[in-house]
């Protein structure tokens, strides 16, 4: 909450002394990024409906909701960039403080972006074997944070949290009755292919991480060569 009222008292400020819209005006420092910060986002908001609430300020080009990487479950914070980096000052001014699902949500301008890990992962090796790579501020492409992965949900763009629903109390409540109403029948249906579902989600996260520990001792053993050699061709050069 600190940062948000920040952001209000130093928008106020500006108001007062005119600097809006001006070199003096705070959003200068970052009129190189296209790229915000939504912090505090409700858990259960998938990737679009952040597009929805952010896109009302300007196109989308890209975005990276954080999500655990073990249960696919979101951490409450995005990474949303701008077709035009003047979409970020709107943003930021409007949305800072709004409130969402009962959520008081941050937006941040974000000076220099920084790719995913397991993306700076692969950057990384790509280097390490003379295949180019960058400094991780980049983006090649859009989507590069969902490469490969699997989101925790069917849910996409189209399809998605229903952001004018009751509170979540008064959902809550909803929920029950219907529950409570429902036919026992029913409840019961689909729950194999939920089972299956989730077994299948399990076995790819472990392979993810299988993969990513083999990843991480290739890249040891590298390493370890590389020092060798270096060292090798030191004691070669004393000799001589």
């Amino acid at each position: 909450m600190n940062v948000i009222n920040e952001i209000g008292r130093i928008n106020a400020l500006e108001l007062e002394k005119g600097l809006t819209h001006t070199s003096g005006s705070w959003h200068t420092k970052y009129k190189d990024s296209s790229w915000v910060y939504a912090g505090n986002l409700p858990n259960n908001l998938t990737e679009g409906d952040v597009i929805c609430i952010l896109s009302q300020y300007g196109e989308i080009e890209d975005m990276h909701l954080v999500r655990d990487s073990d249960t696919g479950k979101s951490k409450g914070f995005a990474f949303v960039k701008y077709e035009d980096a003047r979409s970020c000052v709107l943003a930021v001014d409007n949305l800072t403080g709004s409130m969402v699902l009962g959520r008081t949500l941050r937006v941040d301008h974000v000076e220099k972006y920084r790719l995913p890990k397991h993306v700076q992962e692969k950057e990384d090796e790509k280097a390490a074997n003379g295949d180019g790579g960058d400094d991780g501020n980049d983006i090649h492409e859009a989507g590069h944070a969902y490469k490969d992965q699997e989101l925790a949900s069917s849910f996409n763009i189209q399809q998605g949290h229903d952001l004018f629903a009751p509170p979540p109390q008064q959902s809550k409540n909803n929920d029950r009755q219907d529950q409570s109403s429902s036919n026992a029948g029913d409840i019961g249906m689909g729950a194999g292919d939920d089972k299956e579902e989730r077994k299948r989600r399990k076995e790819m996260r472990a392979q993810k991480r299988r993969e990513k520990e083999e990843h991480k001792r290739r890249k040891e053993e590298k390493q370890m060569k590389k020092k060798k050699h270096k060292t090798k061709h030191k004691s070669s050069h004393r000799d001589r």
